[in-house]
């Protein structure tokens, strides 16, 4: 599947995104989200940052699934979440017609 980055400017907490595409004249929306999350947050002392995030991320909101993990800072992960529907229609369109 071929990718295009958008830039998002940064912000604290969730930032939702929608956006409306056309490819080959199919209008698709997509919702994605947008979210910080810090190390100080980990509640257990883990061994590795990806048990942290897996910690963090387990009760998640059951409609979102995680889309992309972004590069780390010292302080917090920033993670991509998609609708749940939404990748299910992304997946539908990558199957050959």
């Amino acid at each position: 599947m071929a990718h295009i980055a958008i830039p998002i400017p940064p912000g604290n907490g969730k930032q939702e995104v929608e956006i409306e595409v056309t490819i080959n004249g199919q209008k698709q929306e997509l919702h994605y989200r947008v979210e910080l999350f810090y190390w100080e947050d980990c509640e257990v002392p883990t061994v590795d940052r990806a048990e942290c995030i897996s910690h963090l991320l387990k009760d998640y909101d059951q409609e979102w699934s995680l889309y992309f993990i972004g590069s780390p800072t010292d302080e917090f992960v920033p993670i991509t979440f998609v609708k749940r529907d939404d990748l299910k229609k992304q997946r539908a369109l990558l199957q050959p017609v």
